[in-house]
């Protein structure tokens, strides 16, 4: 399949490396982009005439030009993963699996995402903007870890969030522990050991290093 029209714009945040991750993963070949969030590369005109919601990742696949990385990740397994059944890290569509992923990738990227750690991004990397709030930043910080222990409880149980094999929600679930890492969260022993043996992956390595190559900006 012709994927030399493949472009991805963005770096340097958990939510890009996604997106990163997940081309890398499918041993696709594109054209990375890499420009960060809040370095005025994403209000410029042609990024804007891509996505008027001057946010990054964007993935530019031909004529489709997607944004919001869980649906990039998704949409890059559902049109260019050809491996069969259970070894697809994007189950087939109508399927238990494909039901239990879009579950997981909903409870990840609002419960753990968007309600905590973004929470925490606002009012300490970008308190300049937003004000600081310690207490919303602590409350945060406690919210992550109440609501991991619905991926704990299953992680003690067996390998991966799906069963025996990784997936697109063990991928996005790492960018968040990754996240939550990096402002210094504890996180229990075996998830963390869960957490180092996903980070081996070669896919995820090459991906980190590129996605990290650039600065995220203030």
């Amino acid at each position: 399949m012709q994927t030399a029209q493949l472009t991805l714009w963005g770096g340097a945040t958990a939510r890009t490396l996604r997106a990163h991750w997940m081309l890398h993963e499918l041993g696709l070949d594109y054209q990375p982009r890499l420009i960060g969030s809040r370095t005025g590369e994403t209000q410029k005109e042609e990024f804007l005439a891509l996505n008027p919601k001057g946010k990054i990742p964007v993935l530019v696949d031909g004529e489709l030009v997607l944004s919001e990385s869980v649906a990039i990740v998704t949409y890059l397994g559902d049109r260019y993963d050809s491996r069969p059944g259970h070894d697809r890290l994007v189950p087939e569509p109508v399927s238990n699996a494909r039901a239990r992923l879009d579950e997981w990738l909903s409870f990840i990227q609002m419960e753990l995402d968007a309600h905590t750690l973004y929470v925490t991004r606002r009012h300490r990397d970008l308190a300049m903007l937003y004000g600081e709030a310690p207490v919303a930043v602590r409350e945060a910080e406690q919210g992550f870890l109440r609501q991991l222990r619905a991926a704990t409880g299953l992680l003690e149980q067996q390998p991966y969030l799906l069963g025996e094999n990784f997936s697109a929600a063990d991928l996005v679930l790492t960018t968040c522990l990754d996240w939550a890492c990096s402002y210094r969260f504890e996180l229990p022993d075996f998830l963390e050991n869960y957490r180092h043996k996903i980070r081996q992956r070669p896919a995820f390595r090459s991906a980190a290093e590129l996605n990290f190559s650039i600065s995220a900006g203030a």
